[in-house]
């Protein structure tokens, strides 16, 4: 089967050949449909994401396909059963072995594209702004890199939640497609961020994707009481966060971790994708996917990432 790896310690994934998995006691095969990039994804191939697998490793973080085979006292699933998996590593490749207690069974009404965009951007945004931060209807809500794909769901989900939400992100296409999203104001990544929240009344809630100088200018314009929710750093720059003004101000820095729950706390994870795939049943949300590519143009799906040249979600299909 073809896969993306990395085979060795400080080697270059690439596409490559190798054995088809068979599963072990508890886990299940998938022939993968759809797997979805996340920034975690360049993260590990530099080595610098907090939960890189040793070499050698399959890269691809959340999928969606069909159940090939079960191993040994498997009974939540069946072969031919549709399937989410929020794997961590192993969806960028034709098949992958699973443990069972990671899938998710898959609702007729919801494609494999789908699947694979939403678990991670989703889940991350549902569990900060309701589990964490307590958003609340009428509040205010700052999302920053608000085109990328957690930025993204943000803005739908705090407009769902009830907030009116403030988007930032670079160029009018992206904020077009955050507006798409709900957005009720727009601010341009090259605009006074402090400047422009503060003139909008204040944030009550940040979701900060970017880091660095955005996460201290939206710092700067979180009102009293207000939350802030360091959700990745894709500026490059990790904020240092200056812990008088949260006294000043009565500010609460919130740590989020979304795949950190499935090791102590996987009722977290559990109920918040039971939450966003009724939703999605309903219509009431739709992941935004900028890019479909085959399996052997993943490549150019990361470069595309890391350029930020996508909205949303990029998936592979395998």
């Amino acid at each position: 089967m073809l896969a993306y790896r990395i085979n060795s310690n400080g080697a270059k994934a690439e596409l490559c050949e190798t054995t088809v998995p068979s599963p072990g006691d508890g886990q299940i095969r998938v022939t993968i449909r759809a797997c979805g990039l996340n920034f975690a994804d360049l993260l590990m191939l530099k080595g610098s994401y907090q939960d890189t697998p040793e070499a050698p490793f399959t890269l691809g973080m959340e999928i969606a396909g069909i159940v090939d085979e079960i191993g040994n006292n498997v009974t939540n699933v069946k072969p031919g059963d549709r399937v989410a998996v929020f794997s961590g590593q192993g969806g960028l490749a034709e098949y992958g072995v699973f443990d069972s207690d990671r899938l998710l069974p898959l609702p007729d009404s919801m494609s494999f594209e789908d699947a694979a965009a939403m678990q991670i951007a989703y889940g991350t945004g549902h569990v900060a702004l309701h589990h964490r931060a307590r958003l609340q209807p009428g509040e205010t809500l700052l999302v920053t890199g608000a085109a990328g794909g957690v930025g993204l769901t943000a803005v739908e989900l705090g407009k769902l939640m009830g907030a009116t939400v403030i988007a930032q992100a670079r160029g009018a296409e992206k904020l077009a497609v955050a507006q798409q999203a709900g957005a009720d104001h727009l601010i341009d990544a090259s605009e006074d961020l402090r400047a422009r929240v503060l003139a909008l009344g204040g944030a009550d809630v940040v979701y900060d994707a970017i880091g660095g100088d955005v996460f201290k200018a939206a710092f700067r314009a979180t009102n009293p009481e207000g939350r802030l929710l360091p959700i990745g750093f894709a500026g490059g720059e990790v904020p240092q966060i200056p812990a008088n003004h949260l006294l000043v101000k009565n500010l609460t820095v919130i740590g989020v971790y979304f795949g950190a729950y499935l090791k102590f706390r996987p009722t977290v994870v559990q109920d918040s994708f039971a939450t966003l795939f009724r939703w999605h049943a309903e219509g009431r949300i739709k992941p935004h996917i900028s890019h479909t590519l085959p399996l052997r143009d993943v490549a150019e799906g990361m470069r595309l990432m890391k350029e930020r040249k996508s909205t949303g979600k990029i998936v592979i299909t395998p």
